[in-house]
């Protein structure tokens, strides 16, 4: 018995612009990713094409791959497969109610790639949020288990390889951004880190190596969250958080909650991202250097600008800066070295440029890219894309355009989804002007360079 052909999968393919073998090859590298064996090939393409059966894991990587391809949501039903049965439900992110739990937890995490298509929801019930903060709050620490019995004995040399490790990938992480070193850093800390917090050490000794992992852990977030992988990066941080309630670091829970303010703002979750902001502030009150709660007010200033709050903003703002002129008056720990005064000015011009306000966004944003080391390519690229939103809102329509395109000129940056944001939103902010000369050649540069990072051109 012949077969229709499938309409609704020919006209999808046909306005995302893509080939059988195009789509073949997209659908294979994301399988390849998720470690789900398709073996998808043209041929296979066009016998879906013919009307042919397809299994679910297939559609739903179809569906994936063109969904991203055309920037908008695509189910299975969209692309002509209906009765296919539905994927489970996303599991609620939790926070790890043990030692043992929150191991295990980052060990399946490790397992786990980054690479997803960057439309990946990521939606945390308020109750499940406020149980994690309230844990982390008030749990007592766990404390180390010195001196356990064991053949292998862990030393203050293989924490402070570790931490050479760590140090290494974020000066890649910072210059180049887009998961850069992801997988190797998996999988180091699945098979050299985190075996190591269950044989044997001192006291001094584990608490450094907890210590340490915390830090690659939250690395293994940033790397994630930057991919676009936010499920994922949520859940690393969420058990980071944890594994510093082992040994009551409340500097580094302080610091990680930030993280997640940071991961909610810039979802637009604004409620949630005040309140995790508010939670390190006050969870590291009397525990944390000033350079560190800087930091954590910052976070707070960012949080509550985006949500339009300019008077709370202000003062969070006052506050961030009040505590940095005091910065060098303690040690703080090397993870902290990166916030200096560039990357507190880019806090700034990001609240600025939020709040809408014309005159300070543009001197801040000038400040923060003037002062930012070019090799950090994708944190120039952020500051000058704020810039030139900042330039925008000021009226500066053609100083604006120039300066984005100087950030897309970066070409590193754009490795990173999160700076691919900040330029699909600066084009759609430029769109009432699309005729602009400028703006046509802009768009045209940035489609250019996004067509470099596409196998497939």
């Amino acid at each position: 018995m012949s077969r229709e052909p499938n309409a609704k999968l020919i006209a999808i393919m046909e306005e995302a612009q893509v080939s059988n073998k195009g789509l073949a090859k997209r659908m294979q590298e994301t399988a390849d990713h998720r470690g789900l064996d398709l073996r998808t090939t043209h041929i296979s393409v066009q016998r879906w094409r013919n009307g042919s059966g397809i299994r679910p894991e297939a559609a739903s990587v179809m569906a994936d791959v063109l969904g991203t391809k055309l920037g908008r949501r695509i189910t299975s039903a969209d692309l002509g497969f209906f009765d296919l049965p539905q994927a489970a439900a996303p599991q609620p992110v939790g926070y790890p109610s043990t030692v043992p739990d929150v191991l295990s937890t980052l060990g399946s995490l490790a397992d786990e790639r980054s690479e997803t298509p960057a439309d990946d929801p990521l939606i945390v019930a308020d109750g499940d949020l406020s149980s994690a903060v309230l844990s982390w709050m008030i749990a007592r620490p766990d404390g180390i288990q010195a001196d356990r019995p064991g053949r292998q004995r862990v030393g203050m040399r293989d924490v402070r390889a570790i931490r050479d490790a760590a140090g290494m990938f974020m000066q890649l992480d910072f210059k180049y951004g887009g998961g850069h070193g992801h997988k190797a850093l998996r999988h180091y800390f699945r098979h050299e880190v985190l075996p190591l917090l269950e044989v044997t050490y001192s006291e001094k000794v584990g608490t450094a190596l907890f210590g340490a992992a915390a830090e690659v852990s939250q690395l293994l977030a940033w790397t994630a969250y930057d991919t676009g992988n936010h499920r994922l990066a949520h859940r690393y941080l969420s058990s980071t958080l944890r594994l510093t309630q082992v040994i009551d670091d409340r500097m580094f829970g302080a610091r990680i909650l930030g993280n997640l303010s940071h991961q909610a703002n810039y979802l637009g979750h604004h409620a949630q991202a005040i309140q995790l902001a508010r939670a390190a502030v006050e969870g590291a009150k009397g525990r944390a250097t000033p350079r560190a709660m800087s930091n954590y007010w910052a976070m707070e200033a960012r949080a509550l600008s985006n949500a339009g709050e300019k008077v709370g903003a202000a003062r969070a703002m006052n506050e961030a800066a009040r505590h940095f002129e005091q910065a060098d008056s303690a040690d703080d720990p090397a993870w902290l070295g990166y916030f200096d005064e560039a990357e507190l000015t880019g806090e700034f011009c990001h609240c600025f440029r939020d709040l809408r306000m014309r005159r300070e966004a543009v001197e801040q944003a000038q400040r923060a890219v003037d002062s930012t080391d070019p090799a950090y390519a994708r944190t120039l690229g952020f500051c000058r894309m704020v810039l030139a939103q900042s330039q925008l809102i000021n009226g500066e329509l053609e100083a604006a355009v120039a300066t984005a395109s100087l950030a897309v000129d970066g070409g590193d940056s754009l490795q990173s989804s999160r700076f691919q944001r900040y330029v699909t939103d600066f084009q759609a902010e430029v769109s009432p002007h699309a005729a602009h000369p400028a703006v046509v050649a802009f768009n045209e540069k940035v489609s250019e360079a996004l067509a470099r990072l596409d196998d497939d051109e």
